[in-house]
Formats: C-alpha cells, sequence, structure tokens
C-alpha cells in the first residue's frame, strides 16, 4: 500500500497527492515536525491555526475511513524512517510539492515521490513557460494573461469594463467621518483548541503574541463560512478603501481568506467563482470586483509561480547591501514613540496579521529605508504572520518589500516618507513626529530615512527611470547635510528602542 504524506499547510482532500484516491487505497502519514516549530519564535496563533486545523482534518479523514497517522518527531526524517520500519522499507511514499525549495530538497534525498498539488491555478510548469518568454517578471501582464487564459473577467478578449486593471479608483484614504467598517467572524474555541493549545505549551516551542481568540477559523466548514460572510456582506466596498489604513479597523473590507487558501482549506477557483457568481446575482462595484480577483488570480499565483522560478538561492539576494539589524519595535512595540508603528505591530502581536498596505509600507518601507538587513526582515514575517510560508514571504520581502533584487520583479523599489502614511492613514496627529519634518528631533523617522535613503543609494537607483525624479530632487534639499546626519541616529534608536 502506498503512504501519503500530508504536509500540515496541504489541507486538502480534493487536491494534490489525495485527489482521487478512496479510504483503503492508501495511507495518510501527518507529522508534526518538532524541528521546525522549534526553529524560530513563531506567533502562537500561527502554530495554532497550522496544529488545529490539521488535527480536524485528520479527524475527517478518519471519519471517511482512511487510516491516518498524526506523529510527533524531531525530524521529518525521523518520523519517515520510523514509518518505513513499521510498514517496510519498500512501501512507497508520496507527496505533493510541499512549499518551500528546502522541503522538496529534503523529500527528494529521503525518496519520496513528489507530485503537483493543485493547490494554485497555474501550474509550475505553466508560469515557466510564460516567465521563459518575458523580458522582465512584471504581474500586470501575467494577470492579464490569466485573465484571457482562465476566462475571467473577459468578453471576446478584451476586459469586462474596457479597462484590465481598477487600481486607482481603490486608493480612497480612510473617511474622516465616521465610518461603519464590517464586522469579523468569530468561532468560539474548542476541546481540539483547548487540547492543541496545551500540547503548545508542553512541547517546549517558543511563541509570541496573544493567544487564539477565535479569529481564524481552523475547519474548512469554518473557513467556508468566512468566504460566504465575506462575499455577502464585505466584497462592495473592497475597492475604495483597499489602501487605507484606518486607527478604527484592522480588518477594513479586506476577505481575510489568505490564511485558509494558504492551508488548503479553500481553493482559489473556488474563491473566484463566488465572488462571480455574487456579482451575476447581485452586482457589486467592478472596482471592487477587479481588484479582489487580481490579488486572487494575479499577485497570489504571480509570487508562488515567482519563487519556484527564482530559484532556492534568491532569499540570499541583497543588492543595496542593507546591514542594519531589525528595529526593536518588531518584537516590542511598546518600545518606539511611532504611533503607526506601535499600532499595526500591535495589530500583529494581537492577531497574527494585518493587510498588504501595512505590511507593505509601514513595515517593509520602515526596514528598506533604514537598511535593515532582508534576512532579518524575511524571518520576522515568515514566524509572524498567520497566513506566511516560504513560498509567499521570499519573493514579497526580497522582491516587493525591500527591493533587494536590484528589480527582478518590482520596477521600483516601494519607498515612501511620511507624507504617504499622513494621507493613508490616521495617526500622524497625535503623533510626536512631525512627518512634513525632513530634519531635527521632530521630524517623523519615515520622512528622514526616506530621502536618506535616496540620498545613500543614488547611484544604485540612477538607472531607473522610475525613480529618476525623487532621486534628483533630494539635491535640492536645503537641509540634506542634516538629514545625513540625523539619518544614523535614527536607525541607531530603532535598533535599540529610543525611536
Amino acid at each position: 500500500m502506498t503512504t501519503v504524506l500530508v504536509h500540515l499547510d496541504q489541507l486538502t482532500r480534493d487536491h494534490g497527492a489525495l485527489a482521487g484516491v478512496a479510504p483503503g487505497e492508501v495511507r495518510v502519514l501527518m507529522v508534526r515536525n518538532l524541528s521546525m516549530l522549534r526553529s524560530r519564535p513563531w506567533h502562537v496563533q500561527k502554530l495554532h491555526l497550522l496544529l488545529t486545523a490539521a488535527e480536524h482534518f485528520a479527524a475527517d479523514l478518519r471519519a471517511e475511513g482512511f487510516e491516518v497517522a498524526l506523529v510527533d518527531a524531531p525530524t521529518l526524517q525521523v518520523a519517515l524512517a520510523e514509518h518505513r520500519r513499521r510498514h517496510g522499507a519498500a512501501e512507497p511514499i508520496r507527496s505533493a510539492r510541499p512549499s518551500s525549495h528546502a522541503q522538496v530538497a529534503l523529500l527528494e534525498r529521503l525518496g519520496v515521490v513528489q507530485v503537483d498539488h493543485t493547490m494554485f491555478l497555474t501550474s509550475a510548469a505553466e508560469f515557466t513557460a510564460w516567465a521563459d518568454g518575458v523580458r522582465t517578471l512584471r504581474m500586470e501582464p501575467f494577470y492579464r494573461r490569466q485573465r484571457l487564459r482562465l476566462g475571467i473577467l473577459v468578453e471576446g478578449g478584451q476586459p469586462v469594463g474596457g479597462t484590465w486593471n481598477l487600481d486607482a479608483e481603490n486608493r480612497l484614504p480612510p473617511p474622516r467621518s465616521r465610518y461603519q467598517w464590517p464586522t469579523v467572524l468569530t468561532d468560539p474555541l474548542d476541546e481540539v483548541d483547548a487540547r492543541v493549545a496545551d500540547w503548545i505549551s508542553r512541547a517546549g516551542l517558543t511563541t509570541w503574541g496573544e493567544p487564539p481568540d477565535g479569529t481564524w477559523a481552523r475547519t474548512r466548514t469554518g473557513a467556508r463560512a468566512r468566504l460566504a460572510h465575506f462575499i455577502a456582506e464585505v466584497l462592495p466596498g473592497f475597492g475604495p478603501y483597499e489602501d487605507a489604513m484606518p486607527a478604527d479597523s484592522w480588518s477594513v473590507h479586506h476577505s481575510l481568506l489568505s490564511p485558509y487558501l494558504n492551508l488548503g482549506l479553500l481553493h482559489p477557483r473556488e474563491v473566484v467563482d463566488a465572488a462571480l457568481q455574487r456579482h451575476a446575482e447581485q452586482p457589486v462595484p467592478l472596482s471592487s470586483l477587479e481588484g479582489f480577483i487580481r490579488q486572487i488570480i494575479g499577485w497570489r499565483e504571480y509570487v508562488h509561480g515567482a519563487y519556484w522560478w527564482l530559484g532556492p538561492e534568491y532569499r540570499h539576494r541583497n543588492d543595496l547591501g542593507a546591514r542594519a539589524s531589525l528595529p526593536l519595535l518588531f518584537t516590542d512595540p511598546s518600545r518606539t514613540d511611532m504611533a503607526c508603528m506601535a499600532s499595526v505591530i500591535g495589530d500583529v502581536r494581537e492577531r497574527g496579521w494585518a493587510h498588504h498596505i501595512p505590511r507593505l509600507m509601514l513595515m517593509a518601507n520602515l526596514a528598506l529605508i533604514a537598511g535593515v538587513d532582508p534576512a532579518a526582515l524575511l524571518g520576522w514575517m515568515r514566524a509572524a504572520f498567520i497566513d506566511a510560508y516560504d513560498w509567499v514571504m521570499v519573493p514579497n520581502v526580497i522582491g516587493m518589500g525591500v527591493h533587494a533584487d536590484s528589480a527582478t520583479m518590482m520596477t521600483k523599489p516601494y519607498a515612501a516618507g511620511g507624507a504617504y502614511i499622513d494621507r493613508m492613514g490616521r495617526w500622524c496627529r497625535g503623533c510626536r513626529y512631525n512627518p512634513r519634518l525632513r530634519s531635527g528631533d521632530e521630524a517623523c523617522p519615515f520622512t528622514t530615512l526616506y530621502w536618506d535613503f535616496l540620498d545613500r543609494n543614488a547611484e544604485a537607483l540612477a538607472g531607473n527611470h522610475r525613480m529618476t525624479r525623487q532621486v534628483s530632487a533630494r539635491t535640492r534639499l536645503a537641509d540634506l547635510p542634516a538629514v545625513r546626519t540625523r539619518a544614523p541616529a535614527v536607525v541607531a534608536g530603532l535598533v535599540d528602542g529610543r525611536v
């Protein structure tokens, strides 16, 4: 009999190595790999979701009639060796391709047959065929190709509404008047949640963050309920405030579905189909529908394909030579006077999540302009976010977040000063720092570091046509010498928690 090794982030019955098999045809092996679980300080809600969802999935398989072993082992190698001792070394083991280069290489060494997991709409071969045929690895042409290939929001080969991308309509700042943001579904914690929480506390794992509170669904049934809630109640308002960073809502109009997609509890096709069906039955603004679908079939698929196409060495790129340590505020948000950073890192501590603009334009932006070592930010984000896996974070951090790849993925670095945060957020009025000042003790660290970033990287950015105006503008600053003087002090203060 064949054994199917089910990775804890591939909890799907209909895709990958379990697709099309019936109880009695295969055994199922799931492993709580203690080496991986003890490898870093994880957000406790990330571990709890991963392990609780695995418990529920194993129970569902057993109820269907499968023989399932969910085992603890010091390493995956030890788990497979023990399994082969029990069932015979000749018994084949197969697995859907795991979610990191390191795991793929390990399974190859251990003699595990790997098959495509089909948890995405674009196979590795399809992405490679596209990437090998283009001059630059950009998301927008990939997304348009996806629309045409999948037949989504197209008529006669043209985009519905006449425009491929409606992102320009989705950039409103938070409303200044009182606004009712959508509610967030929660589930009561049950005995499985309690058992897993106890296991985490006894297993010697280093964790941080607030304990689980029912925000995140732990089953496919719960994930489908979250999808239904988003489609019915939240999707119509998704677009306008997609990039907004209000102080009175952590979820805004975002779907909160990424953890379930990345665990296999939801499939991207069913998510897209649900959005399209809602629009057919009860139309929503096209900017909201297109913007949401672009995240699923465009950005998510693009990042996944790019991870495999760029290869295992891509994670080590540091083309701007950034060497600073991770600011202390990332692990202790009380150690900063920056109101925006204290707020969003506090949100991450509370639930292991923040939407894409705080991730990009606050956390990654600060690391970029402060010259933080990309590996330090990558390691923190990998452990902090409830939806983070290797394939997710390597391209998002190295390529988009800190521009460590010389524009391999993005056409420009996503660097911004305090003015952007003041426009798209609602923290600056109550902050001790002034976003309009570049120098002096009251100057916003983002503003100081933004201009210093342009100055110290002027040569590296000289060939980037999208940065020419900004890089040139720095030479006209009367206080540029003061910026150059203050910036190293700001970085040092961030590192040790004085800024």
